[in-house]
């Protein structure tokens, strides 16, 4: 499984200061995510808002595909709160890494807390670079398969439901999915299907 690689010594913050900006060498209060290589080799830290900015700093997230054995697909609706395209179907789960965290913890904390999902084996499919106007991110992708009965309870989702593999394909003209959703799930569509 693809892994990320963290120094023995803590990661700079990025941006790093300049003669033109001296910057801040602590994050304060604000979420530090790791700053990556393709690799997943760890080259920095910095603050969600700054890998969402201007700077669009290579970052990991990972992502959960939960498929029941009816071959349908569980995807969630994003809150109208989100910063990045609210009120869009999108994966089941999804969210970033923390500073120091491995990606299974990562994966795991995301699902319990957008889903509450707690008891599923997570698979590993694949990792690749997702890149947008606002960001660039090193997702890792991974899969769940079992009939699982799911309630989300999370201000980051409004709601979620099983769709068929036909719905998905007849609503995706409509725009009601997240661009990154749609590009992973016609990669990987395939691979979910045999699974079951």
């Amino acid at each position: 499984m693809f892994e990320l690689i963290y120094p023995v010594e803590p990661a700079p913050i990025l941006p790093l200061p300049t003669a033109d900006d001296p910057g801040t060498k602590t994050l304060g209060n604000a979420e530090a995510v790791p700053v990556v290589e393709e690799n997943g080799l760890v080259v920095g830290q910095a603050a969600r808002a700054t890998v969402h900015g201007s700077h669009r700093f290579l970052h990991p997230v990972v992502h959960l595909h939960i498929i029941n054995r009816f071959g349908c697909l569980y995807l969630q609706k994003r809150s109208m709160t989100k910063d990045l395209l609210p009120g869009k179907w999108d994966t089941a789960v999804g969210g970033h890494v923390d500073y120091g965290e491995l990606l299974e913890t990562a994966l795991l904390r995301e699902a319990a807390e957008e889903l509450g999902f707690r008891e599923f084996n997570p698979i590993y499919l694949k990792s690749y670079v997702w890149e947008s106007r606002r960001e660039r991110e090193l997702v890792n992708v991974f899969a769940a398969v079992g009939n699982f009965d799911i309630h989300p309870d999370s201000p980051e989702v409004s709601e979620g439901r099983y769709w068929t593999m036909d719905e998905i394909a007849q609503a995706e003209p409509d725009g009601i999915f997240t661009p990154n959703f749609v590009q992973e799930f016609h990669d990987i569509k395939d691979t979910l299907l045999a699974l079951l």
